[in-house]
């Protein structure tokens, strides 16, 4: 849009973290309106371990309301997009929403695993069994704790979200078996070393951790609340709260039922200017796939909402060129509180160089991967001086200092 088309209307589709970013980036100057399916406010989905854990309220993580300039309708599904008449139809009462611009910010929608009784006859989840990705999922799992404060929980994934979970269930007072299919705790982003910090932190928290672990199926009392889970060995595991931490998919299904195109991850395929098949529309957060990568985490919606901003205000360059994305875990309960950073590849291969800082008096372990003079990864325990050096030097390729031996970057100037 130019300068003068940012007053057209403006139609988004997901009042999560992205919608809500964009929203107040346009307005006053735009015409927008959100179609949020949640009834609640905007929140930060980041911090929803942090209420379930009882450490926040759960209004303490709600974003700011609605600008000036935004017209926000809470509780409202968007049943369909019809394309040639610029209109977005509403399942709550059919009434079409035109727009001149239309953004999907749909978000994700949690994996379920394929676990044998996951599904009652009806079609929903057993009593007891919850997705970790809404407030509503949290408040309902704070709910059978406020019940059940010594209830048995097994947490099925041990990414971040698995990790979180399982660390907020046992402040509560739980008693939490955690679950993961893998090698080692949050595969993604950790060496194996660095895994087994995390690991022993969550053991003195009183997370029982299992590794290799899978999960075959859940076990249901009479009246369809789950009772145990059973696992791929036959072992049966009693558990009055079963959590699925699985992963998330991108929610893509009202674009591809407008026609619009998707990738290999499922999302909605965007380009540079996160513009989908269809000119008139753009896709930002979890929902998108930019260069075949569907990001699923705060940060690059961000960047994809500021980018999407500055095209909607006409900014002639903006581009989105793709987010290299720190991810940060803290977990203050425990014997002493945990702090890991981790970015890019977490493990080398050839030819790669790695420079390790394994100190256990101080609980700090440093781990970097290097390859051709630049820096391909690294994962931080403990002591995160110098992430941030470290984190920019990674993020805008950079080649390393000639000087400085690769010993020097893990001291916590990161060698800059």
């Amino acid at each position: 849009m130019s300068g003068t088309e940012t007053a057209r209307r403006v139609v988004i589709i997901g009042g999560g973290p992205a919608g809500a970013r964009l929203a107040a980036r346009l307005a006053p100057a735009a015409r927008v309106t959100v179609l949020a399916e949640e009834p609640h406010p905007a929140y930060n989905r980041v911090l929803l371990a942090d209420v379930l854990a009882g450490r926040y309220p759960a209004d303490v993580i709600a974003l700011p309301g609605p600008a000036d300039g935004v017209t926000w309708h809470a509780g409202v599904r968007a049943a369909r997009i019809d394309r040639d008449r610029r209109l977005v139809l509403r399942d709550d009462d059919g009434a079409p929403e035109p727009y001149d611009t239309l953004v999907l910010a749909t978000g994700a929608n949690p994996v379920l695993p394929p676990l044998t009784g996951l599904r009652l006859p009806g079609g929903g989840l057993p009593e007891g069994v919850r997705a970790f990705r809404t407030l509503d999922d949290c408040r309902a799992l704070g709910g059978v704790l406020d019940a059940r404060p010594d209830a048995s929980a097994v947490v099925i994934g041990g990414g971040l979200l698995g990790v979180l979970a399982a660390a907020a269930l046992a402040r509560r007072g739980a008693r939490v078996f955690l679950a993961q299919r893998g090698e080692h705790l949050l595969d993604r982003h950790l060496d194996p070393a660095a895994a087994g910090l995390l690991a022993a932190h969550l053991a003195g928290a009183g997370v029982e951790v299992h590794t290799e672990c899978a999960v075959r199926g859940l076990l249901t009392g009479d009246g369809g609340a789950v009772r145990g889970v059973r696992l791929a060995d036959g072992y049966e595991l009693p558990a009055d709260l079963v959590v699925l931490a699985c992963g998330v998919r991108p929610r893509a299904g009202l674009a591809r039922d407008a026609g619009l195109a998707t990738g290999a991850t499922g999302g909605v395929t965007v380009d540079d200017r996160l513009t989908t098949s269809d000119p008139a529309i753009h896709a930002i957060g979890d929902c998108a796939e930019h260069a075949g990568v569907s990001y699923g985490l705060a940060g690059a919606a961000q960047d994809q909402a500021d980018v999407l901003a500055d095209i909607l205000r006409g900014a002639p360059h903006a581009r989105y060129a793709g987010t290299r994305a720190l991810v940060r875990l803290t977990l203050p309960d425990g014997p002493a509180p945990f702090d890991l950073a981790a970015f890019g590849r977490p493990v080398a291969g050839p030819p790669d160089d790695v420079v390790r800082l394994d100190d256990a008096t101080r609980g700090a372990y440093r781990a970097l991967v290097v390859r051709d003079d630049r820096l391909r990864g690294g994962v931080l325990v403990g002591d995160l001086g110098g992430v941030g050096s470290l984190a920019r030097a990674w993020e805008a390729d950079e080649a390393l200092p000639a000087t400085a031996p690769l010993l020097h970057l893990l001291t916590h100037d990161g060698g800059c």
